[in-house]
């Protein structure tokens, strides 16, 4: 019994994950499939996964549709590439007949190539564009009145003039409708003074506070953010739930979208100037105890994580790092600048550096995933 006690509570946190990381990977590889096809390129394969082929299929296109044994990607492999990361198969590319050649991944305009390495991206947007949809249709959103209930003593708002019973109005002339945009705001926004306009005994009182930085536990591990200073209690006169129609959920899907990319980003670029920490980078272990945590509380939530999972996918492979679809972006438009292609050598080169890199990047936020779990066994024990 003891056996299948263990098994359970592994599969709780690994089922999960594979199906979030599964559907994330899939609609990206699926979004470059799709466009390769329109552009006229054979598909040799389309893995999910790597490593020992599970189960496959080949449809009559000629593509083999296969699931393979690690699932921690996957891969489109064009006809002329020697892999999955699109590089060409140059001894195979010089011997191709004509009617092969037409159909090779490497001997379509940069633009078509171009397009088909920017879909991947774009589906993951997509994606969570669509699932933020869903969930805001089908559930809609609750919200919390932007009603200060409690002020932290010898913080932020304090030394601002914050009372409990403030109904904040706008922050920078941006309109404030939630307790959750006040926040996020603010969480943005650390060490930066805001312009606060608040509601008190029905008057407007203008107020100025600099958000304070502080470490804040998140489902992802400990992340640097702005603090206020500010408590709301969450009465139940204070919630409401906004219902959307089919248009307004997909703009509040949207709005959901843009604001992951600017946090993301924001991120990314603090860590670049020294800003962030990169201790908050969290690999394939975190993702799944986070996916294993949200399907425990429902399927809404495993969706979500689904959805921003695939968002910072999109992101990462943008990045202008050779291997990456941004890497591959940032040759075509040298291509396309030059009227020829870098050299076989400086791509290889270039290809070297950026699994180094990404390799690099993966075994440190593993780290972190292993140090992070660590902590948490020591402080149970």
């Amino acid at each position: 019994m003891a056996i299948f006690s263990h098994l359970w509570s592994v599969a709780v946190y690994v089922v999960p994950f594979i199906f979030v990381l599964s559907t994330v990977v899939f609609f990206h590889e699926l979004g470059h499939f799709l466009v390769g096809r329109w552009c006229g390129v054979k598909v040799d394969a389309f893995s999910l996964g790597f490593g020992p082929e599970l189960f496959a299929r080949i449809d009559r296109h000629g593509t083999r549709w296969r699931v393979a044994a690690l699932p921690l990607g996957g891969y489109v492999k064009f006809h002329g590439d020697a892999n999955g990361a699109s590089m060409t198969d140059a001894e195979a590319a010089a011997s191709m007949p004509p009617q092969e050649r037409a159909v090779s991944f490497f001997a379509q305009p940069v633009w078509k190539r171009a397009a088909i390495v920017a879909a991947g991206p774009i589906a993951n947007f997509i994606l969570a564009i669509v699932i933020f949809t869903g969930v805001f249709y089908f559930n809609g959103r609750a919200v919390l009145s932007p009603v200060v209930d409690a002020v932290t003593a010898g913080g932020a708002a304090e030394a601002a003039g914050f009372r409990p019973g403030d109904l904040v109005l706008s922050i920078d002339g941006r309109r404030v409708d939630s307790f959750e945009d006040m926040q996020r705001v603010v969480q943005a926004s650390s060490d930066v003074a805001l312009a606060f306009v608040v509601e008190r005994s029905g008057e407007k009182v203008e107020l100025v506070a600099t958000p304070r930085r502080r470490d804040l536990k998140t489902p992802f591990g400990d992340t640097r953010v702005g603090v206020l200073g500010v408590e709301a209690r969450g009465k139940a006169d204070a919630w409401r739930v906004e219902r959307y129609g089919l248009v307004a959920a997909t703009g509040r899907a949207v709005y959901e979208t843009w604001y992951v990319v600017e946090r993301t980003g924001s991120y990314l670029g603090g860590l670049v100037m020294g800003r962030e920490s990169p201790d908050q980078l969290s690999g394939p272990i975190r993702i799944a105890e986070v996916s294993g945590e949200m399907a425990k509380i429902g399927f809404a939530p495993l969706i979500n994580l689904a959805a921003v999972l695939s968002i910072s996918v999109g992101l990462l492979n943008l990045m202008p790092v050779p291997l990456l679809d941004g890497g591959h972006l940032v040759y075509y438009a040298l291509e396309a600048i030059r009227g020829r292609a870098l050299g076989e050598r400086a791509q290889e080169f270039g290809f070297k550096i950026g699994l180094t890199l990404v390799a690099g990047l993966m075994i440190f936020a593993t780290y972190n995933d292993i140090l992070r779990l660590t902590r948490q066994l020591l402080r149970w024990g």
